[in-house]
């Protein structure tokens, strides 16, 4: 009996200790686990599996020729793959199709794949003619994001934002998609989203302006990095105002380089332009859009449609100015008014966090891809900050942001406020900043309690 305990209990712990490794360091325990036992399992079950996936084809003329001389018969043959090689968050194999076979396939069979490997899930993606990666994902990498380490390098008005579903970062680039919309519901990490895209653009000599129509709750917690910030109607509208005065100097600015001399190269926006006269860029960050639409008389009803042209014509002619939008909501759609779906058009990036109905998602993804929207409709309320990433491409992909609270963003955009730049322009709606209260020195009261007979 004594020896039976003496085996039986350091195995116990060791499955213990196994347990706690999986729930609070999953790359250590897939490295540790996973990673031998999915590659041993891909491995053994390759050629089974894809037979009964479908993704082999017939062997050739030759083989079957070879196989009868020996009374065989010839079997399908797979892809021909290299080595399982592990990933930060599972495991990659790089195939080579054969003759009539395409990466929609293999798509198509991702979810058989992942229940015949044990795999969380499968992701294909197609690297030069011929030839596909296929990327097994161990674990759910969704269920806890927190900001690495070491940021991906990234190029200017380039930053990593959210954890995409196969391991790899999400990657906000303006100068690639230059204007975005962000749409979500009440609790469902919309702002953390944000705050990561303010707190990463705080860190680059770029110019932040705010609109945030609900008197400035949401975007005023970050007044120390912001060029400008309008939380009213009227406000937003004068400062739309100067944004446009502001482009249409960047366009002058743009044509008078192209005549500055033979050796001069010509450039139709503002990253052509040398260095030293290059404008700052200028990233406008909307919140709640669906309060600039919003009108109660006529007289609301002018100045409406006077900041959606503004808003329409930033979009389209913004991205040569260095100018880029930045669009919230809960939702977006044809019923705000004239114009609504004519600016949506011009939002290249779309970004849907949990939305309370199935149309909501069709107005931010349904135009690019229709499994996208599909998948933001399926998010749970339990998982705030999970959302469905996609652009005009139709390329869609489940990410998540690390949670940032309020506090720690707000001290970010504190200790950056010397990155904001010189904007004569702005200078009018420049918000201000409260100093912080000195800490006081004297005792503190101590409270009286009421004496009762």
């Amino acid at each position: 009996m004594t020896d039976a305990l003496w085996v039986l209990v350091p195995a116990l712990l060791s499955v213990a200790a196994l347990v706690a490794v999986r729930r609070r360091l999953p790359v250590l325990f897939w490295w540790l686990v996973g990673y031998p036992a999915v590659s041993l399992r891909v491995l053994a079950t390759y050629r089974a599996t894809m037979d009964a996936c479908g993704l082999t084809v017939p062997a050739s003329a030759m083989r079957r020729a070879t196989a009868r001389m020996i009374g065989r018969q010839a079997a399908p043959v797979p892809p021909r793959r290299s080595l399982p090689l592990p990933a930060g968050s599972g495991l990659v194999m790089r195939l080579r199709m054969a003759a009539g076979q395409a990466p929609e396939d293999f798509a198509a069979s991702a979810d058989r794949l992942r229940h015949a490997w044990s795999a969380h899930a499968v992701h294909v993606r197609p690297t030069k003619p011929g030839r596909l990666e296929l990327r097994l994902v161990g674990w759910d990498v969704l269920s806890d994001v927190r900001p690495p380490r070491r940021w991906p390098r990234t190029e200017p008005l380039s930053l990593p934002l959210a954890l995409r579903e196969d391991g790899h970062w999400h990657v906000r680039d303006f100068r690639t998609v230059p204007h975005e919309l962000i749409l979500g519901a009440t609790q469902s990490g919309k702002s953390v989203y944000l705050r990561n895209l303010l707190c990463g653009l705080a860190r680059q000599p770029v110019a932040l302006v705010g609109i945030d129509c609900k008197w400035g709750v949401e975007l005023a917690p970050f007044a120390a990095r912001l060029s400008a910030l309008a939380d009213t109607p009227d406000r937003a509208n004068d400062l739309l105002d100067v944004l446009m005065e502001e482009m249409e100097a960047r366009f002058r600015l743009i044509g008078m380089a192209g005549g500055n001399g033979p050796d001069t190269a010509l450039t139709s926006d503002v990253w052509g332009l040398p260095e030293k006269d290059r404008p700052v860029p200028v990233v406008v960050v909307v919140d709640e859009v669906a309060e600039l639409f919003l009108a109660a008389s006529k007289d609301d009803e002018k100045r409406r449609d006077a900041m959606v042209t503004k808003l329409i014509r930033l979009a389209q002619l913004g991205r040569a100015a260095g100018i880029y939008l930045e669009v919230c909501g809960q939702r977006f759609g044809a019923e705000l008014g004239k114009g609504a779906t004519m600016l949506r058009a011009q939002l290249t990036g779309r970004v849907c966090h949990r939305v309370n109905d199935e149309t909501s998602a069709n107005m931010a993804l349904g135009d690019i891809a229709p499994e996208a929207a599909l998948a933001a409709t399926s998010i749970p309320a339990e998982r705030p900050g999970v959302a469905v990433v996609g652009d005009s491409s139709g390329g869609w992909s489940r990410v998540r942001s690390p949670h940032l609270t309020l506090d720690d963003a707000a001290a970010v955009c504190r200790d950056n406020s010397g990155l904001v730049p010189e904007l004569p322009r702005l200078d009018a709606f420049r918000p201000a900043v409260a100093e912080p209260a000195a800490p006081s020195l004297a005792a503190p009261a101590v409270p009286t309690a009421r004496l009762t007979e």
